[in-house]
C-alpha cells in the first residue's frame, strides 16, 4: 500500500500531507468502455472506489499505480482535452534519496503521460524527461491489477458467490489476467508492454531507465478488456501480445479516436456568443454529448451517465434527444429505431415488461445476465413509453422524414396500445404504474427513489400512482401521433386521438390541480388521493403543453418563489415539504435537465424571462464546476453570496441529459421552433441570458437548407440577423 494511504479496517484514508488530497476524478468514454482515473491518472481503491476500466458493466481494470523509486510522482497539472478523446497529465519526481543522501533533486525528472481511450481498450504513452545535470538512473514500477467487479458490485450490492480468479499468463512483455464468472463467461485483460519491461509478472511490471542529461525514454502500454475467452489456460496464453501493435498504437488510437468526434461534428451548427465562459460551457456540453454517445446498429444512441449508468437508458435518451433535437436530429433517430427494436413482445413480471412498452434499462454485466439484478432488458419506466411517441412526433416536425416515421408506425401504435391498456390498468383514463417484479423499481418515474413519492404528512404513496407529469407526456404523446396520423393520410384516427388528448386535459386539471398550493398534484395514489406537495413535476407539465394558461403562470410563480427556487435552479422538493433534504436524491436537489424542461415549459407559456432566470442561474453553477460540466444532479442549499453550488457526493459527472440541458434551456429563451414539414424557423420574443449580449448560430440545417443567424441584445429586446440563408427556408420573428 502507498505510504500517503492508511488502511483502517475495511476504510482507506489519505494523509493531510498527501497529493491526493485533491480527489477529483477524470473521465474517458468510447463506444462501451469508459475509465475512471484519478488526477494523476493512476487507479486505486480510495475515495469511493470507483476508479477503474469498464467494459460491458464490468471493471476489467481495478488498480494502476505509477510509481517513480517507489514514490508517487508529484502532479503538476492533469487535463481532460476540450473533446474528451485525450487525458494528459505532468508529473515530476520528488526527492529520491538513497540513505540519506538526496541522489535525485525533487523536479529533475518531468513524467507525461496520455491516455486515450479505444474499441475497448485503454491506450497509455509515457515519456520520461531528465532535466537534471547529470545522468540518472532511475526505476520505474507499474502495479496492476483486475477484479471483475460487475457495476452493481462496486456501487454496492454484496453478493453471495462469484466466480474464480484465473492464474495469470506472461510473457516477454504482455500479461493476461482472467476470470471465470459464473455466468460462464471468461473475461480478461490483457496488458501489452513496449519496450519489454526488465521484470514482469501477473501483477507489477519493473524498468530500470538510465537517462543522460537531456535524454527522454518512452513507454507504451495497452490494456485490453477482452470478453468470452477461452477456458483452457495454454488457449489463452497463445493470444498473448496478439492484439497489440505496440508502439504504433497509441498514436493510431489518438488519431482515430480524435478523427471519429470531429467527424461527428463537423456538419453540427457552430454557436458563439459574447462570453467567453458561457462558450465554454457550450463546447463542454457538446464534448461531453458526443463522448456519450455510442454507435448501435440503428444509429447513435446517448448512454446516459458515467459511472453508474454508462449504458442504453429508455427515458435518458428520449429526453437528451428532445434537447437537443433542434441542434443534432439524427440522434433522436438512432434512438427512436434502437427503442423500436427493443419494444417489449410479451408479458413479463420480472421484467416489468407488458406488450409495447419501451425499455427502461439494458445491461451487459454478470450479475445481470444471471438474473442477480433484473436489469438486463427491463421496463420498469412509466414514461418511457409515451415519450418514445412524443419524441417521434417531434423527430418527424424537426426533420420531416416520413419515410423513418411510417417504418416505426407499428412502434407508435404498440405503444399508444400499451398506454391505453397496461398503462391505463384500472381504465380511469390516466398512465399509473405498480412494479411486478420483486426486486424491480418502486417508483417508476424519473424521480425513482424509494422515497420520491409522497403525501403532504410525509407518507409513502402506495401503488397504482399516476405521475403529473407522466399525464402530461401521456397528452404530447397523443396530440403528436396525431399529427403524425394526419401526415400519413390516417385522418379518422388523427381525431381520435387529439380527442383523447383533449379528454385526458380536461380530467387532468379537475384532479390534480391544487389551488391553495398553486401547483399541480405531485401524483394521485392507488386510491386516487392527491399527492398534495409542491415539486418540479409540476414544472414538466408546462412543458407538454397540458396545463391551462392561467394555471401555467401560477405554477411558474410558485417554482420561482423561494421554497422551490433555489437561487441556483428550481429544487426537486420545495423546502416547506415534509420530506425536503437539499442533500437527497430526488427529494430538495437540483437537476439540470429537470431545470431545462421546467424552463422549456415557462417559454412554452410566453415567460421567456422566467426560462433566462433559470438559465442564467445554472450557467452562473457551472462557472463552480469542473472542466464547466454540469453534473446529474446538485444539491439544494440557498445560494448564498460568495459560495458555489454544493455538489452531490455520487452524482454522475458527465451525465448526458445534463449535458443536453443547455441546448433545451437555449431554444426556450430564444423561442426558437423548427418546422420542417413547412420549411420555416420561427422566433418567438427571443431573450438571451443577461451574461450574453451577442450569439451566432451558423450552419442550422432545416432540410436541405441552412441558415447563420445572430442575435443581438438591445435595450428592450433582443434583435435577429439572418447572415446567411443557403436553400428554401423561411426565418420568421415574432416580437
Amino acid at each position: 500500500m502507498p505510504q500517503d494511504v492508511l488502511r483502517i479496517e475495511d476504510g482507506f484514508y489519505i494523509l493531510s500531507t498527501s497529493s491526493r488530497v485533491d480527489d477529483r476524478t477524470v473521465v474517458l468514454k468510447q463506444g462501451d468502455a469508459f475509465a475512471i482515473f484519478d488526477r494523476s491518472g493512476d487507479v486505486e481503491e480510495i475515495g469511493t472506489g470507483v476508479l477503474g476500466l469498464y467494459h460491458h458493466d464490468t471493471r476489467f481494470l481495478s488498480k494502476l499505480v505509477l510509481r517513480i523509486a517507489a514514490q508517487r510522482p508529484l502532479l503538476l497539472s492533469s487535463t481532460i482535452k476540450e473533446d474528451n478523446a485525450v487525458l494528459a497529465v505532468d508529473m515530476m519526481n520528488p526527492d529520491i534519496k538513497h540513505g540519506d543522501d538526496i541522489v535525485i533533486p525533487r523536479g529533475s525528472v518531468h513524467v507525461f503521460r496520455s491516455k486515450v481511450l479505444w474499441n475497448s481498450a485503454c491506450h497509455e504513452r509515457l515519456r520520461i524527461h531528465n532535466y537534471g545535470l547529470s545522468a540518472v538512473t532511475i526505476e520505474l514500477s507499474i502495479d496492476f491489477d483486475a477484479d471483475y467487479r460487475d457495476i452493481f458490485e462496486v456501487r454496492g450490492t454484496h453478493r453471495a458467490k462469484r466466480g474464480t480468479r484465473l492464474p495469470g499468463e506472461c510473457t516477454k512483455n504482455a500479461v493476461l489476467i482472467a476470470y471465470d464468472g459464473l455466468d460462464h463467461c471468461v473475461r480478461g485483460t490483457q496488458f501489452v508492454f513496449d519496450p519489454a519491461p526488465d521484470e514482469l509478472t501477473a501483477a507489477q511490471a519493473r524498468y530500470t531507465l538510465h537517462l543522460e542529461p537531456r535524454a527522454e525514454a518512452s513507454l507504451h502500454l495497452e490494456i485490453n478488456c477482452e470478453e468470452g475467452l477461452p477456458a483452457d489456460a495454454s488457449a489463452r496464453r497463445a493470444r498473448l501480445g496478439r492484439s497489440s501493435r505496440h508502439a504504433s498504437c497509441y498514436e493510431d488510437a489518438a488519431k482515430a479516436s480524435a478523427d471519429e468526434l470531429a467527424q461527428s461534428r463537423d456538419d453540427d451548427p457552430k454557436i458563439v456568443s459574447s462570453n467567453e465562459q458561457f462558450n465554454l460551457w457550450v463546447n463542454r456540453s457538446i464534448s461531453d454529448l458526443y463522448m456519450m454517445e455510442t454507435k448501435t446498429r440503428y444509429g447513435r444512441y446517448p448512454y446516459a451517465g458515467v459511472p453508474w449508468f454508462s449504458t442504453v437508458f429508455g427515458r435518458d435518451g428520449i429526453i437528451t434527444s428532445l434537447e437537443y433535437l433542434w441542434y443534432e436530429p439524427s440522434v433522436a433517430r438512432g434512438v427512436l429505431g434502437y427503442l423500436a427494436a427493443t419494444q417489449a413482445d410479451s408479458v413479463s413480471d420480472a421484467q416489468d415488461a407488458q406488450p409495447g412498452k419501451i425499455v427502461h434499462e439494458m445491461r451487459h454485466g454478470e450479475m445481470a445476465i444471471l438474473g442477480e439484478v433484473p436489469f438486463g432488458r427491463y421496463y420498469g419506466s412509466v414514461d418511457s413509453t409515451p415519450l418514445f411517441v412524443l419524441l417521434a412526433a417531434a423527430y418527424y416536425e424537426r426533420t420531416a422524414d416520413l419515410d423513418f416515421i411510417r417504418e416505426i408506425w407499428p412502434n407508435i401504435e404498440r405503444a399508444l396500445a400499451w398506454i391505453d391498456t397496461y398503462g391505463d390498468a384500472d381504465g380511469d383514463g390516466f398512465v399509473e404504474y405498480a412494479r411486478e417484479s420483486t426486486n424491480g423499481l418502486v417508483n417508476q418515474g424519473w424521480k425513482d427513489s424509494w422515497d420520491a413519492i409522497f403525501h403532504r404528512d410525509g407518507s409513502l404513496a402506495k401503488p397504482p400512482i399516476a405521475l403529473c407529469e407522466v399525464q402530461g407526456y401521456t397528452y404530447a404523446a397523443k396530440n403528436g401521433a396525431g399529427m403524425l396520423a394526419r401526415a400519413l393520410g390516417m385522418r379518422e384516427q388523427a381525431d381520435t386521438l387529439h380527442a383523447q388528448a383533449e379528454a385526458l386535459r380536461e380530467r387532468f386539471e379537475k384532479a390534480f390541480w391544487c389551488e391553495d398550493l398553486g401547483v399541480y398534484a405531485l401524483a394521485l395514489d392507488g386510491t386516487k388521493q392527491p399527492c398534495r406537495v409542491v415539486t418540479s413535476n409540476a414544472g414538466q407539465c408546462l412543458f407538454t403543453g397540458i396545463a391551462s394558461e392561467d394555471r401555467a403562470r401560477r405554477v411558474a410563480q410558485t417554482l420561482m418563489d423561494t421554497p422551490s427556487y433555489s437561487g441556483w435552479g428550481v429544487r426537486t422538493v420545495a423546502a416547506t415539504e415534509p420530506r425536503y433534504n437539499p442533500m437527497s436524491y430526488h427529494d430538495g436537489s437540483v437537476w439540470p435537465h429537470d431545470n431545462a424542461l421546467i424552463a422549456a415549459g415557462f417559454a412554452r407559456y410566453g415567460m421567456r424571462g422566467a426560462a433566462a432566470r433559470i438559465l442564467s442561474s445554472l450557467f452562473d453553477a457551472t462557472l463552480s464546476f469542473d472542466l464547466h460540466r454540469p453534473p446529474e444532479l446538485f444539491c439544494g442549499f440557498p445560494r448564498r453570496p460568495g459560495e458555489s453550488p454544493t455538489l452531490y457526493p455520487v452524482s454522475c459527472s458527465p451525465q448526458a441529459w445534463a449535458s443536453g440541458a443547455l441546448f433545451l434551456l437555449l431554444r426556450g429563451c430564444l423561442g426558437l421552433q423548427i418546422s420542417a414539414p413547412e420549411r420555416c424557423l420561427s422566433f418567438n420574443n427571443p431573450m438571451l441570458p443577461d451574461s450574453v449580449n451577442e450569439l451566432r448560430i451558423t450552419g442550422l440545417a432545416i432540410c436541405d437548407a441552412s441558415v447563420d443567424l445572430a442575435f443581438v441584445r438591445h435595450d428592450d429586446d433582443v434583435g435577429i440577423n439572418v447572415l446567411r440563408r443557403q436553400g428554401r427556408c423561411s426565418v420568421i420573428v415574432q416580437k
